[in-house]
């Protein structure tokens, strides 16, 4: 068992590395591959949020009929398909010339997704429960990696060969994904004669918990805040001078800005949230990701902006290995992989709402401004968790029923 949870941890890393460095090769530059070559000159930045958006809420809706048969099923499984099946789709939109079809393609690409929270709820359900927060945290740091190398990648690959060429550097890419969970993945935590719980069931457990559904609400506020801008930064970095040749490239460096100081920073975070608390940490980072935005508002050269985005990113590294950690102390190791199966609806629904509100509020406002929202909204986040402090640090809904009859004798 010792071996067997280590070598999924490596493997399960590698895998999401690699699935992260494919969404982020391509996905960064939907707005430039709109544009340049599917012909969308007007509405622009609706369009960048409607195709981000899109395939979140597909993902969202999706997300708890996967995780049913996860249970029953097996994790193994549901990697093996998302990873073969966003392989195809990659290369599909290579192939289209059509925005309207592109928004097929981005419909099924959320509805046959999921790769990331399979591996994610693989490593907490196979790992022994010592060392599950730990697993967790190296898992976080590989979807960041791949933030970095993705938008590297994916800004060369545009900028030497075109943004349609990007997609199918991607689907290579998350090919290899799905060959690692076919033949490396070991799955052994599984109860298959047991029972597939429903949504509806998973859904009464998560509301009788209230420290989950207080980290479930603050995890859809947070990712909401955070994708208010991602259809918005490569618009706003040829607004900062970057030519359009040069704008692929220059918006690469700046994502790859955020993840190189979300690995920097999240395991140093971690390590401090074991002797403090994680809702401390979760404080921190979300007061230094709100500070870090509000001033990008005040930078107007493409170099400033890009040093601040790396600052902001070293706090905002330690909010989601904290969510993460305090979805593991709330929860009782059974309930745990369906615990983050709702996290992760919670997060793809924000995805999709976060880029259609920042989509339309970039048509609307000058994009410095969504900066503003954003950092204020990171703010009311950060003070919410402030005063629920006591309540985030609550204990498995099983452990506090054991303590409250202690308590009656």
């Amino acid at each position: 068992m010792e071996f067997s949870w280590k070598r999924n941890l490596i493997v399960l890393w590698i895998g999401v590395f690699f699935c992260s460095t494919a969404y982020s090769i391509s996905i960064p530059f939907l707005p430039i591959f709109l544009h340049t070559s599917l012909g969308v000159n007007e509405h622009l930045e609706a369009w960048s949020g409607i195709s981000f958006g899109i395939t979140f809420l597909a993902s969202a809706l999706i997300s708890p009929f996967w995780g049913s048969l996860a249970d029953k099923y097996g994790r193994k499984p549901m990697l093996i398909r998302s990873g073969f099946s966003l392989a195809l789709l990659y290369f599909l939109t290579y192939l289209i010339t059509d925005p309207y079809l592109f928004l097929v393609l981005r419909i099924f690409q959320g509805l046959l997704a999921g790769y990331v929270p399979a591996a994610i709820a693989l490593v907490a359900t196979n790992t022994p429960e010592k060392n599950v927060g730990y697993a967790l945290g190296i898992m976080a740091t590989s979807g960041a990696t791949g933030g970095i190398i993705g938008p590297l990648v994916g800004g060369v690959v545009s900028h030497v060969w075109g943004n349609a060429e990007a997609f199918i550097f991607s689907g290579f890419v998350v090919l290899v994904a799905a060959l690692i969970a076919t033949f490396f993945v070991k799955e052994t935590n599984l109860n298959r004669s047991g029972t597939r719980s429903s949504v509806r069931e998973d859904l009464r457990a998560a509301l009788a918990n209230r420290p989950l559904m207080s980290i479930l609400g603050m995890s859809l506020m947070v990712t909401i805040s955070v994708m208010l801008l991602e259809p918005l930064l490569t618009v706003y970095v040829m607004q900062l001078g970057a030519s359009q040749q040069n704008a692929s490239l220059s918006s690469g460096i700046i994502f790859a800005a955020v993840g190189i100081a979300t690995v920097i920073a999240a395991p140093q975070w971690g390590k401090l949230g074991t002797k403090v608390g994680y809702s401390k940490i979760l404080f921190i980072g979300l007061m230094g990701g709100a500070i870090g935005n509000l001033l990008q508002f005040f930078f107007t050269n493409l170099y400033g902006f890009g040093i601040l985005r790396f600052a902001y990113g070293l706090f905002f590294a330690a909010v989601y290995p904290s969510i993460n950690a305090m979805i593991v102390k709330v929860t009782e190791p059974e309930f745990r992989g369906r615990a983050f199966s709702l996290n992760q609806s919670s997060t793809q629904l924000a995805t999709m709402m976060g880029p259609i509100i920042g989509g339309f509020l970039g048509g609307l406002i000058p994009i410095r401004f969504v900066f503003i929202i954003n950092g204020i909204a990171l703010l009311i986040t950060a003070i919410i968790i402030r005063s629920k402090r006591s309540q985030l640090a609550g204990q498995p809904l099983k452990q506090q029923a054991t303590e409250r009859q202690l308590a009656t004798k």
